[in-house]
This record gives structure tokens, C-alpha cells and sequence, in this order.
């Protein structure tokens, strides 16, 4: 049964065929075909306890079309966006951990091409500013006990950051994001993209797969062009552990205010979370202890 909504939107040619797309965890996602071919139709309003407009988001996703990175944005209405279908295989974190060199070349050339595309008023993503806000709104719900923790860990994490150019970031770096057509490959979901450091895409792709310090060495390296120094390095290993702190805080929120087809939210927390105490535990045999 195909959803009234999806058969009125006006872009359809001839008949449609529809069925869901899992993986979304904030976005009711379908692929339709018709006689044009296939597109991708997402649904999801704005959420301004992630940060998330979806006008925003459409312009970021047009933007990455025209630098070659994303599919054609077909069709954009207030909570609906229609994309071209890739025929691609979505990654896993098995491919960004194979493959980190094309990763940062990837990602570099992405960061310094996209500035040129974006419109309208600049979007600034600091992920630091995210934890706070997110624990704004999470002060006083079944969450609001972890809170002191992650702001004093947060705090500590920011501390250690190193200047670095502002780029234009994805700021979502989840291996299914990724999209390998055998030939290239494409970045979709725009929700989050903004100016950011490129070290926030760089610890988010060496996170979410989980590299091991030598694929990370080597994701900073060719990203970097040169190798780095002992202050981006501890910088880079804090951005590591404040990616999975914000998807942890992400979830969070996303379980207070969110229901999407097939998410569970409380399991995302508990992966994140173990995943953050991993990361925590590796910095801290480095670098010492981040808190007290």
C-alpha cells in the first residue's frame, strides 16, 4: 500500500511503485519508482533539538550535487525531500576501515570544494556547542543523571583542540552515509552539514568504523598531506571520543522526541555508549586522565 502522501506529491511521471528503505534513524525513508526511474523520498520535519531545518539541508544537498558529490535533488517541499536513486552499495564500517586513504582524499577534497556551492546564511557545526545545547534539553528527563559527566568530559576534550581551518563538513560521518557505485563514491543525509573543522568529519569516520591507530595514522596523513604533529594528534584522538559523545547525547535526544520506522534508541545509547568508554580508555593511555 503506498502512502497517500508519496502519490500526491506533484513529481511523479506515470504510475509508482513504492517500498520503504531501512536504516533511517530520524527520517521515514522510501524508494519510488516510476516511469523517469528511481528516487529516493525522505519525510522528516524540522528538528530544532538537533539542530536539523530541512530547508538547510535540501540547499546543503543541491550544493552537493553541483560539486559532484551527492544525487540530484528532484523535488523539495516543506518535511519532504525526492532524490535521485543511486545504484551503489551502502558502506559498511568494514569498508572505511580498508580503505582510509581514499577516505581522506575523499573527505579533503570534499571539504575544500563545497564553500563554493553553499548559499544563504552560514551554518556553523561545533560539536562542543552541540553536547551543551543537547544537555539543555535533556536537563530534567531519565537522562538528566549522565549529564555533569559529559560536560566535564566534553569540557576536557575541547580543551585540547588545535586552530585549524574552517571547511565546509558532512558532520555525520556514519559508514552508511557512504554510498560506493563501483566506479566513485557519493555522501548523502545533509541534516547536520555545515562550516566546521574538518577534524570532526575525520574523528567521526575513524570512530563510527572504529580504525585502529595505524588507519587512523594513515586516514590523518594523506587527509593532512603531511604527517601529524603531536598536538593535532591528541586533538584528533579527543575529536574521536566527542563524535561517539555526541551520537550517545544524539540518541539521547533522539529517544525523548523522535520515533522512527525500526529505530530502538535506547540500544543505539548503550552501543555509543560502550563504544565512548573504548575510546576514553585508549586516549587515557596516552595522553593521561581527562577528568579527575
Amino acid at each position: 500500500m503506498i502512502p497517500d502522501r508519496i502519490l500526491a506529491l506533484p513529481c511523479w511521471q506515470g504510475d509508482v511503485v513504492a517500498e520503504p528503505l531501512s536504516g533511517g534513524l530520524s527520517n521515514e525513508i522510501w524508494k519510488v519508482t516510476d516511469a523517469a526511474g528511481a528516487h529516493v523520498v525522505r519525510f522528516g520535519v524540522d528538528y530544532p533539538f538537533h539542530h536539523v531545518s530541512r530547508a538547510r539541508e535540501a540547499m546543503a544537498s543541491r550544493a552537493a550535487h553541483a560539486a559532484g558529490f551527492a544525487p540530484a535533488v528532484e523535488y523539495s517541499a516543506p518535511a519532504v525531500m525526492v532524490s535521485a536513486f543511486i545504484e551503489a552499495r551502502t558502506w559498511t564500517a568494514a569498508d572505511v576501515v580498508a580503505q582510509p586513504e581514499r577516505v581522506a582524499n575523499f573527505l579533503r577534497k570534499f571539504h575544500q570544494t563545497m564553500p563554493e556551492y553553499v548559499s544563504g546564511e552560514a551554518a556553523l557545526f561545533w560539536v562542543f556547542h552541540v553536547v551543551r545545547d543537547y544537555a539543555r534539553v535533556l536537563a530534567g528527563s531519565c537522562h538528566a543523571k549522565a549529564l555533569p559527566g559529559f560536560l566535564a568530559l566534553s569540557a576536557a576534550l575541547e580543551a585540547v583542540q588545535v586552530p585549524l581551518p574552517i571547511v565546509y563538513a558532512h558532520n555525520d560521518l556514519l559508514p552508511a552515509n557512504i554510498l560506493d557505485d563501483g566506479a566513485r563514491l557519493w555522501l548523502i543525509d545533509y541534516e547536520y552539514a555545515g562550516f566546521s573543522t574538518g577534524l570532526f568529519d575525520l574523528a567521526g569516520a575513524a570512530s563510527n568504523a572504529g580504525m585502529t591507530a595505524e588507519q587512523s595514522l594513515i586516514l590523518l596523513e594523506t587527509y593532512f598531506q603531511k604527517p601529524p604533529d603531536a598536538g593535532l594528534l591528541r586533538a584528533f584522538e579527543a575529536m574521536k571520543c566527542a563524535a561517539l559523545l555526541r551520537e550517545t547525547m544524539w540518541a539521547m535526544v533522539s529517544d525523548l522526541h523522535l520515533s522512527a520506522p525500526g529505530a530502538d534508541y535506547g540500544a543505539y545509547i548503550r552501543e555509543n555508549q560502550t563504544r565512548l568508554t573504548t575510546q576514553i580508555a585508549a586516549y587515557e593511555a596516552h595522553y593521561g586522565k581527562l577528568l579527575p
